[in-house]
């Protein structure tokens, strides 16, 4: 449960050093945390040493933060509510994916365990969020899964688009108006060199998608 001590603040760091281990597969720099909460390089250190001090962070010099057992539990928690809050929004109330993730950014922080396993329930205990990213148990477990960006992918590859970062409104309004949603079939057709555009085939639709675009959206190719 989030405690006094685990504040916004404390919550906010917790989960932006969560969600950048997981796509890099390693330790987080503090210019990388900074850049991802909009802050600067001294408060994102300042910030990281007081992590380190109430035991949620690892952090050596030159090498990076990793989030310590307890410091994953903050994280997978705010990762729970934000991602239920984001699904009950979008099913419940009909707000388009694409407002869903600042709305949630704000009630994450704020919403009671009563509340959450309320919401919960009402959605039948649901595993992934509009964006298809896994939404944590309550006991804190997640499944990520093997995916790779779209943008990694050679023509020729098929696969199942899964989920996609919901981090842009633009982004996902695009997608949205092209009708291109987690869980739909693909194939990639061409792809340009120096992480240009990517040409993916959706059902009988051709779509081009931009480098940031395809770097965004994560694929099973199993």
């Amino acid at each position: 449960m989030v405690t006094a001590e685990t504040s916004q603040a404390v919550q906010d760091y917790a989960k932006a050093i969560y969600s950048l281990s997981a796509r890099e597969g390693s330790a987080v720099s503090t210019s990388e945390l900074a850049e991802r909460l909009g802050v600067s390089a001294a408060s994102a250190s300042a910030m990281v040493k007081r992590l380190d001090s109430l035991g949620l962070v690892e952090h050596e010099r030159y090498h990076g933060v990793r989030l310590t057992d307890a410091g994953e539990k903050v994280a997978l928690e705010v990762l729970r509510h934000h991602r239920l809050l984001e699904l009950y929004l979008a099913e419940a109330l009909g707000m388009p994916w694409d407002r869903v993730h600042a709305e949630a950014e704000v009630l994450e922080h704020v919403i009671s365990e009563e509340l959450e396993e309320l919401i919960a329930a009402k959605l039948g205990n649901p595993s992934i969020d509009p964006h298809g990213d896994p939404i944590p148990s309550r006991e804190l477990k997640i499944e990520e899964g093997d995916t790779l960006a779209l943008q990694s992918l050679e023509p020729g590859t098929r696969g199942r688009f899964v989920r996609v970062s919901d981090s842009d409104p633009e982004m996902l309004r695009y997608l949205s108006e092209r009708g291109i949603s987690p869980g739909e079939r693909f194939e990639v057709m061409e792809k340009q060199p120096f992480e240009g555009p990517v040409s993916v085939r959706f059902g009988k639709r051709e779509h081009v998608l931009g480098g940031k675009l395809a770097r965004a959206m994560r694929a099973d190719v199993s």
